[in-house]
């Protein structure tokens, strides 16, 4: 079906079409042909690599499964801060008040500008210098605090673009009836940007869950990276373990967007249905009553009955 976007493909547009996709096919094959025999040749295939996740329960009970509840305890507190922490500096950020707009603007512009690592670093440093946290939680205080404050300035710009995305009648319409500032942004703005915000604050979340992996590549904190390596160390099987390691970052994040899509497309369903509905009833009602009769009184005036 053509459209002023998109043409149907001829006979020979789809011929191409599926040239094209058996040669990338092909190339697909090729290339995790290549992959399995190099690991094969380094032995990474061999039985013994594998076996400790299926017979050896130390695997989970001792690395993999602490190092997952850190990863999810991590990223829930990072999550749980820099979301309205981000929506405060995206709204203040809107201010018509220079005085809350040049902070605002200053704080977002300098922690989006260092990386995450650096942020930890120095986090876990001020830790160790001005606090009394026990070193053995002071990598998690130190990893959450970097990831607050990045991805809270990320968030930000989030919650600015998206506001901002919204057509100016909104705006207009509500000041017309007098709303004032704050309740322009609470009653009508943040609720319609929030389903336009929604996939890039889920790209972030997801940003969040795997940047846990910095904490224990460089403060030791026992995420899930680090449990992989100590496998690797313990069972010598490196790709094994990664591997192993990989599928459940995805595995994370899969329910994470599940979830998402599922709460966008509640939204937006929400939406669509809160208008008032008119039952059967009521419309039958409604045709039974047909116009009301009008008369002309004495004076001229017309009047209903």
């Amino acid at each position: 079906m053509s459209s002023v976007l998109y043409d149907t493909p001829g006979p020979r547009a789809r011929v191409r079409n599926v040239l094209y996709t058996i040669g990338f096919l092909a190339l697909a094959a090729l290339g995790l042909w290549w992959v399995l025999s190099t690991m094969g040749d380094k032995g990474q295939l061999e039985a013994d690599k594998w076996l400790p996740f299926v017979d050896d329960s130390r695997v989970w009970t001792t690395y993999f499964l602490p190092g997952l509840v850190n990863t999810l305890k991590a990223a829930a507190l990072a999550m749980v801060i820099a979301l309205p922490l981000g929506a405060g500096l995206g709204i203040a950020r809107l201010s018509a008040h220079a005085w809350v707009r040049g902070p605002a603007g200053a704080v977002v512009e300098f922690f989006r500008a260092i990386p995450v690592l650096l942020l930890m670093f120095f986090a876990n440093t001020g830790y160790a210098m001005w606090t009394d946290i026990d070193r053995e939680v002071r990598p998690l205080y130190a990893v959450v605090t970097g990831l607050v404050l990045y991805n809270a300035s990320v968030l930000a710009e989030v919650v600015r673009a998206g506001i901002l995305s919204l057509p100016r009648g909104q705006t207009d319409a509500a000041q017309a009836i007098g709303m004032r500032r704050w309740q322009i942004l609470a009653f009508v703005l943040l609720p319609q940007a929030v389903t336009a915000m929604l996939p890039a604050i889920v790209s972030q979340l997801v940003v969040i869950v795997k940047d846990t992996a910095l904490g224990g590549a460089l403060l030791g904190f026992s995420e899930l990276l680090r449990a992989a390596g100590l496998i690797s160390a313990n069972y010598g099987n490196t790709i094994a373990a990664y591997a192993v390691c990989a599928l459940l970052f995805v595995l994370l994040n899969f329910l994470l967007t599940s979830f998402a899509s599922w709460l966008e497309g509640r939204l937006r369903r929400a939406k669509r249905s809160s208008g008032a509905v008119v039952g059967t009833e009521q419309l039958e009602e409604l045709e039974n009553a047909g116009p009301e009769p009008v008369t002309e009184g004495g004076d001229g005036q017309v009047r209903k009955t």
